[in-house]
C-alpha cells in the first residue's frame, strides 16, 4: 500500500522560510512524478510545483506554478523516496493545506491534479502578515 506523508507545515511570519517534506512508503518513485498541490479555504486546489524523470533519462525536470516561481524550490532524495519544497520569502497569501502527490508515470509540467495516483492528507501552512 503506498502512502505518502507530509511534515513540515506550521505558523510562520510573512518573508519567513519552511521546508516542507514528503515521504513515500510502499514503492519507490525514482521515475515518475511527485507535485505538490494546495488548497485554502473557500478556493480550488491549486498546482505548486513537481518535479519529474523518465526511466529511460537521469535528468531530474522541476515546474512551479506561476505565484511560487522564484521562491519556491522542489527537490527529490531518491534514495529517502522524499521530495522537498523549500519555501522563501513566504506570504500571507501562501496559506493553505499543502498536498504531496505522486504517480509513477512521467508527466511533463505534472500541474494537473488528475496527473497523480497517490496523495498524502496535507500539512497545514499558515503565513501572518
Amino acid at each position: 500500500q503506498v502512502q505518502l506523508v507530509e511534515s513540515g507545515g506550521g505558523l510562520v511570519q510573512a518573508g519567513d522560510s519552511l521546508r516542507l517534506s514528503c515521504a513515500a512508503s510502499g514503492r519507490t518513485f525514482s521515475s515518475g512524478t511527485m507535485g505538490w498541490f494546495r488548497q485554502a479555504p473557500g478556493k480550488e486546489r491549486e498546482f505548486v510545483a513537481s518535479i519529474g524523470r523518465h526511466s529511460a533519462w537521469s535528468l531530474l525536470t522541476p515546474s512551479y506554478g506561476d505565484s511560487v516561481k522564484g521562491r519556491f524550490t522542489i527537490s527529490k532524495d531518491n534514495a529517502k523516496n522524499t521530495v522537498y519544497l523549500q519555501m522563501n520569502s513566504l506570504k500571507p497569501e501562501d496559506t493553505a493545506i499543502y498536498s504531496c502527490a505522486a504517480t509513477s508515470r512521467y508527466y511533463p509540467g505534472g500541474g494537473s491534479s488528475l496527473t497523480y495516483d497517490y496523495w498524502g492528507q496535507g500539512t497545514q501552512v499558515t503565513v501572518s502578515s
